[in-house]
């Protein structure tokens, strides 16, 4: 038979090993999810095309130019569509 102080530790010890899995299954608080980190493009409204970029952005195309050069292409190619935009027709 048991005596009455192992009774009490047994159920000490039973009683630690019950708390200690009532805490680990205890929620942490809520943190804000990765991926709205990793679409930094959603916070952004996106802004229409206009025509003269999408003209651009074709004849880049069939000319096959990439990376830096596309941008500096890009680029040109809106400011000459815009002065000839701001220029009257005479």
């Amino acid at each position: 038979m048991m005596t009455f102080s192992s009774r009490i530790a047994a159920t000490a010890i039973a009683s630690l090993f019950l708390m200690s899995s009532a805490f680990a299954q205890t929620t942490t608080p809520a943190t804000p999810a990765p991926a709205a980190k990793a679409a930094p493009a959603e916070k952004k409204a996106e802004k229409p095309r206009t025509a003269a970029s999408l003209e651009c952005s074709k004849e880049a195309d069939t000319k096959g130019v990439h990376g830096k050069e596309r941008k500096k292409f890009m680029s040109d190619c809106k400011k000459t569509a815009k002065d000839a935009a701001a220029k009257p027709k005479s």
